[in-house]
């Protein structure tokens, strides 16, 4: 009989990650880590997200054998980081920002094994908006879906309306770079059931 596969541990309380990785064919148990998201000063949205990712994933405390994935998404404007929105009119101030521009999207992402960063890397993805009317963006803001999202917008949900074209990953938007995460959960021997990655 074949060696069952490592338990895959997914560091993060998202249901959007979760999702990514069950489409994908995974089974992931989900530890949402304790871990401070404030940027150092003068970190740059590359290393933050890939800092986080790597702190989210060793953060877990999981058996030997598990395979812990990390990751921590953030949307980049002007050189300036928009995170999740604190309240409903930060989520407005950051959506009247957005629209009508190209902005960045970069996931840092982090595979650990018995507490060792195996692989990790940082996704980038450029989504462009279409100009949303005010009106558009109070409604929108009301309705709570921009409240747990960096950048204040949901791609996979109404925010997705918004949206006119992604460069890169459509995974990576939504929070998990699948083309560069499956791989290494191969490579260490899980397996999926099949890609629906998005790409």
């Amino acid at each position: 009989m074949p060696p069952s596969p490592p338990p895959l541990v997914l560091a993060s309380g998202s249901p959007r990650r979760v999702e990514l990785l069950r489409r994908a064919g995974f089974s992931p148990v989900v530890r949402p880590p304790a871990v401070d998201e404030t940027p150092r000063p003068g970190e740059s949205p590359v290393d933050l997200v890939a800092r986080l990712a790597a702190a989210k994933a060793t953060a877990v405390s999981a058996s030997d054998e598990a395979i812990v994935v990390g990751a921590d998404t953030t949307v980049v404007l002007d050189g300036s980081i928009l995170g999740k929105p604190a309240d409903e009119e930060e989520a407005r101030r950051m959506l009247r920002r957005l629209q009508g521009r190209t902005h960045l999207v970069l996931t840092g992402w982090a595979v650990v094994r018995r507490g060792r960063v195996v692989a990790d890397g940082v996704a980038e993805s450029r989504v462009t908006m279409r100009p949303v009317s005010e009106d558009e963006i109070v409604r929108y803001v009301a309705a709570g879906e921009p409240m747990d999202k960096a950048g204040g917008y949901a791609l996979q949900g109404e925010g997705g309306r918004f949206v006119t074209e992604v460069e890169g990953s459509t995974s990576n938007v939504i929070g998990l770079p699948l083309e560069e995460v499956v791989p290494v959960l191969e490579s260490l021997g899980l397996r999926g059931a099949g890609r629906g990655d998005g790409r």
